[in-house]
């Protein structure tokens, strides 16, 4: 996913956050960033082999907060 997809697609997210999250995952593993050498440069992420072996787990904790997520 490019960069601008990802911070679309998290409400309410900062800027700032975000890159200190995107570089914690890295650092930890999880995911993996691809600069491709371009005029404008294009970054993406990726999940790496441990990333996707937390989406069972990632799936169950949201399917737990929808349920029990407060109803206005």
């Amino acid at each position: 996913m490019r960069y601008n997809e990802l911070r679309r697609s998290i409400a309410g997210a900062s800027e700032r956050i975000l890159v200190l999250q995107l570089r914690e995952l890295e650092k930890d593993g999880l995911i993996k960033r691809i600069v491709h050498a371009e005029v404008p440069p294009r970054v993406e992420y990726e999940l790496t082999e441990s990333g996707l072996s937390m989406k069972p787990i990632l799936k169950s904790l949201s399917e737990w907060g929808n349920k029990y997520r407060p109803r206005d």
